[in-house]
């Protein structure tokens, strides 16, 4: 049977002293996580604690693995904190897909323990599985390669961190570790449901690709972490590029500029023919993160729509023929942006 070193823990994102929460489902990935950095916790200086959420979600089974849960940690003698969120309302409220609500809930869970001096850290279980699959929806999506980053490893939130100290172990290295403990644990019924996209690519999709590169997990964890080593060389750039470049509000007659006074009709504007002297890796990117400043996300086809009615598109792009390309021109993107287009210059606009 497998040893707990088999299971891998980066430690680096552990630090003396550390007040951890591990967020438990009663899954087999946080039990699993539970358990080893209970049996580590003097070797690495930490305190532990166990962190739940019940969501709302799956009625008597959702009692019955926070039942589970009690039993655990007071066999462990961890101390558990837990919270109810009505899941399914807050979707509604918010127009949410259920798993947007639940991961929502979750950040504002972790965010009240932290500031409540709970915890400092917050430690998450996710695997290379994880990874894996997240890569993979990114892709589908159409992401760029912040996207691709897929999990980061460190999260940081205004009053402490979010780790993912599982990233380089795999699900079956934490069924074999669990198993090695003859711990049990609890499955979520939701989790073999094909209504949500991760339950597809995780059943369907990733053992298609395993049998093209049975390596495909740890493959896809590789590209993640390329991807974010390349996001943070190219962060201080578009920075620096952004505050030179982007110009508040827009034009006025007579000189000076028009700046909302609320977050609708916020926006940037650039001069084209200074976007167009940058190269286009970095054209996309300062585009994109004005977006981002306006509280909006372009993706890949979104952000080539702007280039093309801005004109700054590269010159093999086909013709889109929704997007107009002539000055004093709009057009209106996902997420309440809208780009419109001058003689002189482009500029985005949050419209809600």
């Amino acid at each position: 049977m497998p040893k707990a070193a088999e299971l891998s823990l980066n430690r680096n994102l552990l630090r003396m002293g550390d007040r951890v929460a591990v967020a438990v489902s009663g899954g087999a990935d946080s039990t699993a996580l539970l358990l080893l950095l209970h049996e580590q916790a003097t070797v690495l200086g930490v305190g532990v604690a166990a962190a739940h959420l019940h969501h709302g979600i799956r009625g008597d089974e959702a009692d019955a693995d926070l039942a589970f849960l009690r039993e655990l940690c007071a066999r462990l003698d961890v101390p558990l904190r837990v919270a109810e969120a009505d899941v399914p309302a807050q979707a509604v409220q918010n127009s949410e897909t259920l798993e947007e609500a639940a991961r929502n809930a979750r950040l504002r869970f972790f965010d009240s323990l932290l500031a409540a001096g709970t915890a400092t850290t917050i430690a998450t279980a996710h695997t290379q599985n994880d990874q894996a699959e997240t890569v993979m929806m990114k892709l589908l999506r159409g992401a760029w390669t912040e996207g691709l980053g897929g999990i980061s490893p460190v999260l940081e939130r205004e009053r402490g961190r979010i780790i993912r100290p599982l990233l380089g172990s795999t699900r079956e290295q934490v069924i074999a570790y669990l198993n090695s403990r003859s711990q049990v644990w609890r499955e979520d019924s939701s989790n073999a449901s094909p209504a949500h996209t991760r339950n597809r690519v995780r059943a369907v999709l990733m053992p298609l690709l395993c049998e093209f590169n049975p390596s495909v997990d740890a493959t896809l964890a590789a590209t993640a972490q390329l991807a974010r080593e390349e996001e943070a060389r190219w962060a201080p750039e578009v920075a620096r590029l952004l505050t030179q470049l982007a110009l508040p509000g827009k034009p006025v007659r007579g000189g000076g500029r028009a700046v909302a006074t609320s977050a609708e009709g916020e926006s940037l504007a650039f001069d084209i023919g200074r976007l167009r002297n940058l190269e286009l890796p970095a054209r996309r990117r300062v585009v994109r993160a004005a977006a981002e400043r306006l509280g909006c996300r372009l993706g890949s086809a979104e952000t080539l729509r702007v280039l093309l009615l801005a004109g700054l598109a590269p010159p093999e792009t086909r013709p889109d023929p929704t997007v107009p390309t002539k000055p004093n021109s709009r057009l209106e993107l996902a997420g309440g942006l809208r780009a419109e287009r001058s003689v002189r210059e482009l500029r985005l606009v949050r419209t809600r």
